[in-house]
């Protein structure tokens, strides 16, 4: 059995993506720790790394080469990615807290969640002012006032440390440079600016600040931040367009209610990094070493990381711990706004642009880390092979969810040895969404699917497949009525087995009881692989069949379409420039996780056909309708919705393993332009939308309907007459 195969047995768990984790979870994916199941915790699919901080907000570099990629990390390293906010930690019962979802069990902990530069107590602060900490938001808001063009910009930034210097330089060389007279003030409460700083590099720092044009203002208190002014203890009112703190690390909050051993708010731990509890671990600018503090300053973590990552694995495995030395001294590099840079350590300083130049290649050095991943050795094929293996391998590797689905060809040969249906209550059967049978009160409907996993985390798989076996019964125009389960779980240890099997079951009797259903029973087995699955039973007094479009009918689809291209580039960890997979991964689950059934509430009462857009796609299952409605369409690719970054990612190359089965399924049956968009055409989908052939004059209606509940619906075309076919226009 190799360590890929072997069964997890115990649970670590990672609270934040700051750069220890990160360099943790690099380094585990090149030497996992067999029986251990890796989980990291973060708010956010990307980290920003903060040294490049400076130089994003004077415009030397793009957001994307700042970003840490949490969602590729997370699957390089084989480790489950929870986009969740930690709010507390119950440690007797070994539970971590959650803001969005039910408490998640640990083994072993690790904690890295940064600080905050928020100012909790001042005054209109929440409202009108920006915390340069954490520092994704500041990044995000600050290239949106930029995009403002003010002529005149006031940016007033409190706080004159060591942060806010870099900042403050940087934001003046931002603003002058695309031609704006700013006006940039630095307000700090104490009389003696960067008193960290050797004599020289504060007077370098300090020119600098004098030839941009900030003005500095020491030992002024602030009592109130407007929407437009910071007022001042004095009475005094400074213009103030965008206001930023940075007034140094505050903790955050909630770690006063662990019981862990705190020091003004930080956790404290000893030279192994271990907190007060064993079972949890500390670093970077959130906790403080017993006896041996630093600078809350980015090269302490990254030092730790190696320090952090032998210490974990030592725990899980019982061996030694080791101890962390962080340097007594650190080589500070200050951007100085433009392309120059002040460098201090012994109390020695240098400046000029050479400095800078090394402040770049040591950063970039650093994100380098996270940007191409060295790929895993695959095996190699025995020899002698059957004529034609090394061919099939080399294919597309198998997508999860709707991906994995069987080829429509494939299907349809196999379907057509069915057998009519013998019993006089089955209405219909193979072909349509979900089978109809008649009952003493009009008609159930039943249908059954499962997914293959594309995801490490079990909670958000047993949503999807619950919301995806779901879109049938909606599809049909019914009401959910019960489920049941069918789950088959990888080889876990038993404790794990049973979390996992708890977490899907919760989610899914969640998911279902917000549809107005119950799970009911079900099935459960061990197997290679997660997959989860369930039976679904609807009534409804008018079942909506696939058949029954109308010439002349609009069409109209609830979902933009696209995730089998960005689950599948997901799974290969793909990157393309200025394209942060992680948060197009994100949006993509967001789509996905979106219950259909208020779509098809406002549907069913005027839909002549429906059906719901999954593993065959959107051409796919519409001709699929046009098949059973005898008739032809038309529809537009300017109207088709599409997943952010789904257009981009095709265009690469990149495709669920299941496309190319559906394109050779309808090429031959459409007429399309030479456009990439029509390759979303062919994209399976999962947990994706309806598709409803509508009467002409209710179309525009039932559309404003749609958008006010939160769909992503459009009008994509209209049904026509003739024999089906598909016509792709622009």
């Amino acid at each position: 059995m190799t360590p890929a195969t072997q069964p997890p047995i115990r649970d670590l768990v990672l609270l934040g993506g700051g750069h220890s984790h990160a360099l943790v979870l690099r380094m585990w994916a090149m030497d996992p720790l067999p029986g251990t199941r890796v989980t990291l915790i973060n708010p956010d699919p990307v980290a920003p790394y903060t040294g490049m901080l400076p130089g994003l907000i004077a415009g030397h570099y793009r957001r994307d080469e700042l970003m840490i990629d949490l969602v590729r990390l997370a699957r390089f390293a084989g480790a489950r990615l929870i986009l969740d906010r930690a709010t507390g930690i119950d440690r007797e019962a070994r539970l971590i807290r959650l803001s969005g979802q039910p408490p998640l069990p640990y083994d072993l902990a690790a904690i890295d969640i940064g600080i905050t530069s928020d100012l909790p107590g001042l005054p209109g602060a929440a409202d009108h002012a920006v915390a340069a900490k954490p520092l994704g938001a500041y990044a995000a808001a600050w290239e949106a006032f930029v995009a403002r063009r003010l002529a005149y910009p006031r940016v007033t930034i409190l706080g004159a440390g060591l942060g806010g210097v870099e900042l403050a330089l940087a934001t003046a060389h931002r603003l002058q440079a695309q031609g704006s007279k700013a006006q940039v003030t630095l307000i700090d409460r104490g009389d003696s600016p960067l008193p960290a700083l050797s004599a020289a590099a504060r007077r370098t720092v300090l020119r600098q600040l004098a030839s941009l044009g900030v003005t500095l203002r020491p030992g002024a208190e602030v009592t109130e931040v407007g929407a437009d002014s910071v007022t001042l203890s004095t009475g005094e009112a400074i213009g103030s367009d965008f206001t930023l703190t940075a007034t140094g690390a505050r903790p955050q909050p909630w770690l006063a209610d662990t019981g862990l051993v705190l020091d003004q708010g930080f956790l404290t731990t000893d030279a192994t990094l271990r907190s007060s509890d064993p079972r949890i671990f500390a670093s970077g600018d959130c906790a403080t070493i017993t006896g041996d503090p630093r600078p809350k300053a980015g090269v302490f973590a990254v030092r730790a990381a190696p320090v952090l990552l032998h210490n974990l694995r030592a725990t899980l495995a019982g061996q030694p711990l080791r101890a962390f030395r962080p340097q007594t001294d650190y080589l500070k590099l200050i951007s100085l706004g433009g392309k120059s840079a002040t460098a201090e350590k012994w109390r020695l300083s240098f400046t000029g642009p050479r400095l800078w130049r090394l402040k770049d290649r040591i950063d970039r050095a650093f994100m380098d880390r996270f940007t191409d991943y060295p790929a895993m050795p695959t095996p190699n094929l025995p020899t002698p092979v059957t004529e034609g293996l090394a061919a099939f391998v080399d294919q597309r590797p198998l997508c999860g969810g709707c991906g994995a689905k069987l080829g429509p060809g494939v299907l349809a040969t196999a379907l057509a040895t069915l057998p009519v249906p013998m019993r006089v209550e089955v209405r219909s059967g193979p072909g349509d969404d979900a089978a109809i049978l008649s009952t003493p009160d009009g008609v159930q409907v039943l249908t059954t699917d499962h997914l293959r996993t594309f995801t490490h985390d079990p909670r958000l798989m047993a949503r999807i497949a619950a919301l995806h076996a779901l879109g049938d019964v909606w599809a049909m125009g019914a009401a959910p009525q019960v489920a049941l389960a069918q789950v088959t779980l990888p080889r876990l240890g038993p404790d794990l087995q049973a979390r996992m099997l708890a977490e899907i079951m919760q989610t899914a009797a969640a998911t279902f009881r917000a549809a107005g259903a119950d799970i009911v029973g079900g099935h459960s087995t061990e197997g290679a692989e997660l997959t989860i699955g369930f039976t679904v039973t609807g009534t409804a007094a008018r079942p909506i069949a696939k058949g029954g479009a109308r010439p002349g009918d609009a069409l109209i689809l609830t979902k933009r379409i696209g995730s089998g291209t960005i689950l599948a580039a997901e799974m290969a960890m793909a990157r393309l420039p200025s394209l942060m997979l992680g948060e197009v991964w994100t949006e993509c689950i967001a789509q996905m996780t979106r219950a259909q059934g208020s779509a098809a509430a406002i549907l069913a009462a005027e839909a002549h056909a429906m059906t719901d857009v999954t593993g065959f796609g959107l051409a796919g299952h519409l001709l699929e309708m046009l098949d059973a409605s005898a008739t032809a369409a038309t529809i537009r690719l300017d109207d088709i919705p599409l997943m952010r970054g789904a257009l981009d990612l095709a265009k690469a190359g990149h495709g669920s393993s299941l496309h190319p089965a559906n394109l050779a399924a309808i090429s031959w049956r459409m007429t399309a332009p030479q456009d990439p968009r029509c390759l979303l055409l062919a994209d399976p989908q999962t947990a994706g939308g309806l598709l409803a052939a509508v009467p002409a004059d209710k179309a525009t209606h039932l559309l404003t309907q749609l958008q006010a509940a939160g769909h992503d619906a459009a009008i994509i075309g209209t049904v026509t007459t003739g024999a089906p076919h598909l016509t792709v226009t622009t």
